[in-house]
């Protein structure tokens, strides 16, 4: 199993974007069963993607179907005034973005104060050096390795440099090794193990999972499979 800093699993979190809502229970069984890390959901207001997808009650459903942590990411306009809703629905991990908050510090503190732990994401356009101030308040950094909106796109090539110079900053920050550094967006067997190379502790996938011709059980297997014996970047 490919393995990253302090010996840990590099983790899986199947999106449920791709899931079968008609049977979204037994989708979410399918892949935690497989060994699925967490589960990501991925919530979309229509303003700040041009996509509509799930609220709480959605999140509240997922939660309901497992035991393993649920990873909410709002890629939503003003996320602090949903912040209850989701926590109440669920959510262990609830990831605001860079881009979507005015006052990011203050809506990071907010998540920690109702029990879940924070993420900051940032959009493929986005220096990654700004998130530089908020490292040390957080748990997770997403990079978004698409353009956020749609699954099924394909993973931007120069997003294995970005996460190089996340870990740099990371590393320069001295931020601890549990902060997790995720990923998100055509990712698959084939990009897998060049952001696990690259740094990337937490793989998002959708369409790979849910898509794979086997099942998405299998599409579980397939993605740890393409990473066994990736390198993991060293600081």
């Amino acid at each position: 199993m490919s393995r990253r800093e302090g010996g840990r699993p590099v983790g899986i979190s199947p999106s449920i974007l791709s899931a079968d809502f008609g049977r979204l229970a037994a989708d979410v069984e399918a892949v935690v069963a497989a060994g699925a890390d967490w589960i990501h959901v991925d919530v979309m207001d229509g303003h700040f993607v041009p996509n509509i997808t799930i609220g709480p009650g959605v999140t509240a459903a997922v939660r309901r179907a497992t035991g393993v942590p649920v990873d909410v990411h709002l890629m939503i306009e003003h996320p602090e005034r949903y912040l209850e809703a989701f926590r109440e629905a669920g959510a262990d991990r609830i990831t605001v973005h860079y881009e979507a908050c005015a006052h990011l510090h203050r809506v990071v503190e907010r998540i920690r104060e109702l029990g879940a732990l924070p993420g900051v994401a940032i959009n493929p356009a986005t220096p990654v050096e700004v998130l530089r101030d908020i490292l040390s308040e957080v748990d997770l950094v997403l990079l978004m390795t698409v353009n956020p909106g749609f699954g099924g796109q394909r993973f931007i090539p120069t997003a294995p440099s970005r996460l190089r110079r996340l870990v740099d900053l990371l590393a320069d920050a001295r931020v601890p090794d549990g902060l997790e550094v995720q990923v998100d967006g055509g990712i698959d067997a084939a990009t897998a193990p060049a952001v696990v190379e690259a740094g990337a502790t937490n793989l998002v996938a959708g369409s790979a999972i849910y898509g794979s011709e086997g099942g998405a059980a299998e599409g579980v297997r397939a993605l740890r499979r393409a990473i066994e014996g990736a390198g993991v970047r060293k600081a």
